[in-house]
């Protein structure tokens, strides 16, 4: 096996997804158990949905008189129809469109049959993966043309994060209702899920960096992280992982096909 290490740093079932197409990946591309690298699992922030009747009633009402609802990750789509247990056409009397920043949040609507349905729910997100961001969703939501100030937009997002959209939303009028479905819990620092990262050649290893707020959390561990080099599929995980010490910084487009080719040019150094 190669003595290069690649750290998958998503929550865990995302991690799994991530890990078993980059080892595939590998293996379409030629690599052997020799000099294929190790993958290691680091899910630095578990996701915990968000589960109460109250909650239930809130956003139900909030659909009711809703435009557009927009999901900030796959994780704000999950948890969402995980706590509401019905299809998204039942949860409204008329058509509620829906935005999303990129392609795995297409995936994940897809999976619960949004967007795919006999009249399908209108999704509005960025055509270009260069921009699968909140950046990105708003010059898409511009091109509508709406008028904003008679609009009303309900955000499905975890505690914390940015507020970029949200902002940006009011500022042009929207009446704007965010509702946090999921909180984030760090992983415990006597977990055993550091020891392999404790016994690693930091030089020899890359970090696939996936979240800004895993990344700051990252930050407070006392690691070797001026040895090690992170891909990130976006400026402000990048800047984060600068921020945090990292020694070499590289950011690819977003997508896993994207982290999966910027990998396999890291291992090919």
């Amino acid at each position: 096996m190669s003595n290069k290490t690649i750290v998958i740093t998503r929550p865990g079932g995302q991690a799994r997804q991530l890990s078993e197409a980059l080892q595939l990946s590998l293996l379409n591309s030629g690599f052997t158990k020799e000099n294929s690298p190790r993958i290691i699992s680091l899910p630095l922030l578990t996701i915990v949905p968000k589960s109460n009747d109250g909650l239930v009633h809130e956003v139900t009402e909030a659909l009711q008189s809703a435009d557009l609802a927009i999901f900030v990750s796959p994780n704000a789509i999950e948890c969402t129809m995980r706590l509401l247990e019905r299809s998204w056409q039942d949860l409204s009397d008329k058509s509620v469109s829906i935005g999303v920043m990129g392609g795995s949040s297409m995936a994940a609507l897809q999976h619960h049959g949004i967007g795919v349905e006999g009249e399908p729910t209108a999704v509005i997100f960025p055509q270009d993966n260069a921009h699968w961001d909140s950046e990105g969703l708003w010059q898409e939501l511009q091109n509508l043309n709406w008028d904003w100030p008679a609009k009303k937009v309900i955000i499905f997002k975890g505690d914390g994060g940015r507020d970029w959209l949200a902002e940006t939303l009011k500022n042009a009028g929207a009446e704007v209702a965010a509702f946090s479905v999921y909180t984030r819990v760090p992983l415990d620092p006597n977990s055993s899920a550091w020891s392999d990262i404790h016994e690693m050649d930091f030089s020899k290893s890359l970090w696939l960096l996936t979240s800004s707020e895993a990344v700051r959390y990252l930050g407070q561990a006392k690691l070797a992280l001026d040895l090690a080099t992170a891909i990130c599929p976006h400026h402000n995980i990048a800047d984060a992982a600068e921020q945090i010490g990292f020694g070499e910084v590289f950011t690819c487009e977003p997508g896993d096909e994207a982290l999966i080719s910027a990998s396999q040019a890291w291992l090919s150094i």
